[in-house]
């Protein structure tokens, strides 16, 4: 594929492998995520995008998430949930594997020019360790940071993607898509280990999201937006349009939060104010919990007409 055919490329036209397989001058990305599960058509259009081995190797983890999520929203790319965990992956075996090369380097040439006095040693000794311990505490305030600093989301309107370092809408309710599947292969492994089996989102599967090294999904979050997307799933059409309305007005994310409610109570007032009923028969709701603000918001209802 040519450079200036980069935007002719329609991604629901499946190639064999054969015929498509990652360009020679690809950046050693074909190397990088060998054995991890990365498509060759998927690291061919990373390629594309002018990215390479190094590139990625050098990048941070929250640049690495942006690169993906552009490669989804605005290509349009059909990247699967195993390809995202398989890049990260792979960096960080690479970014091992240098480091490994580093430190050994770093041994032979101490080997050979081996200090005069025990003073000296020592100090060279003492060096060494610093610099492996700074490195150490840095991968950790990285993985730290990564885990407290979340992307700020922003209203955007229905196909929208945010610019910039924020996240859209539309990201956010792909986060609860993932929070099903991740809910799914929990349940598996259950079954397979003759465990009780969880039937909603709880804090087995955020740990289990985290292990697998999304660490962009917790608890917290999930749970402070989980009726904006009960609306998203109960009437797309009102959500959409609150979506606009609040995109126009200017308004920030907290007040589309709380938009949210109402569209939900005049719902569950049609279903006998018995929003967990609701909830409990929707396939993609019945998985999460009834935000306990929202029931007393439809109790109060209930209660004042």
């Amino acid at each position: 594929m040519e450079a200036g055919d980069a935007f002719k490329w329609d991604p629901r036209t499946i190639l064999p492998t054969s015929e498509y397989a990652v360009p020679a001058a690809a950046g050693g990305l074909e190397e990088l995520f060998h054995a991890y599960g990365v498509r060759y058509f998927t690291a061919a259009k990373v390629a594309e995008l002018g990215f390479t081995a190094r590139t990625l190797v050098d990048m941070k983890e929250e640049e690495l998430d942006h690169m993906m999520n552009s490669l989804s929203q605005i290509f349009r790319w059909d990247l699967l949930v195993g390809e995202r965990y398989g890049i990260k992956a792979a960096v960080r075996a690479e970014r091992r594997r240098i480091q490994d090369h580093h430190q050994l380097l770093i041994r032979r040439y101490t080997s050979n020019n081996a200090p005069l006095d025990a003073l000296s040693q020592q100090e060279n000794t003492w060096d060494m360790r610093k610099r492996m311990r700074s490195n150490n505490e840095e991968e950790e305030e990285e993985e730290e940071e990564e885990r407290q600093r979340e992307h700020p989301f922003i209203v955007t309107e229905p196909g929208e993607v945010a610019r910039g370092k924020k996240n859209g809408l539309d990201y956010l309710f792909h986060l609860y898509e993932q929070c099903g599947e991740f809910l799914i292969q929990v349940q598996n492994i259950a079954k397979n280990g003759g465990l009780k089996c969880p039937t909603k989102v709880t804090n087995e599967v955020f740990r289990y999201a985290k292990k697998a090294g999304a660490h962009y999904i917790n608890k917290p979050k999930m749970r402070h937006y989980v009726h904006c997307y009960a609306l998203h799933c109960l009437d797309e059409d009102t959500s959409n349009e609150l979506r606009r309305q609040l995109k126009e007005t200017g308004d920030n994310v907290g007040a589309w939060r709380h938009a949210c409610y109402n569209p939900l109570v005049a719902i569950a007032a049609l279903h006998h104010h018995d929003i967990d009923s609701i909830f409990n028969s929707h396939p993609r709701l019945s998985i999460w919990y009834v935000p306990t603000k929202l029931r007393q918001l439809c109790h109060a209802h209930r209660n004042n007409t």
